[in-house]
């Protein structure tokens, strides 16, 4: 296991990756669900101060809009807790495998260079993946 958790971080991280990537499939949900544990494990840039599920989930600023959707609002199904389980257990997905943020661009857009100054990791269906250098985040590497 990567990072400790409760069955409630269980919960909201398998909502979260739900409400931020239910239309890209499982494979789109792990990989949201990589950019969130990146972000307990990361202790640099904007997540210094993010040691556990929870506080990934409900950081502000710089949180998700997906816990803002219908779709974080129900609890997660059995399926989406053994997605997230995966992820919490280390299983690493490219491009998300040491991102730390991801946006849509919007259907037929490409994906931009740099995304709060890091660089772009690559792309998977809607989604765009950006990492920091080796160097600045030693966690993820």
């Amino acid at each position: 296991m990567i990072v400790n958790y409760t069955q409630k971080e269980l919960d909201l991280l398998a909502r979260l990756m739900r409400a931020e990537a239910l239309g890209e499939g499982n494979l789109g949900m792990l990989m949201v669900g990589n950019v969130g544990v990146n972000r307990v494990i990361a202790d640099c840039l904007d997540f210094k101060d993010i040691r556990t599920i929870y506080d990934m989930v409900y950081q502000s600023p710089g949180g998700f809009s997906g816990t803002n959707s219908a779709l974080f609002q129900s609890s997660s199904t059995t399926l989406e807790k053994n997605l997230a389980k995966r992820v919490i257990k280390g299983e690493n997905f490219h491009p998300a495998t040491n991102a730390l943020w991801f946006y849509a661009p919007g259907s037929g857009n490409s994906c931009k260079k740099t995304w709060f100054n890091q660089a772009n990791a690559g792309k998977y269906k809607n989604h765009c993946f950006y990492k920091p250098d080796e160097g600045v985040c030693k966690e993820l590497y």
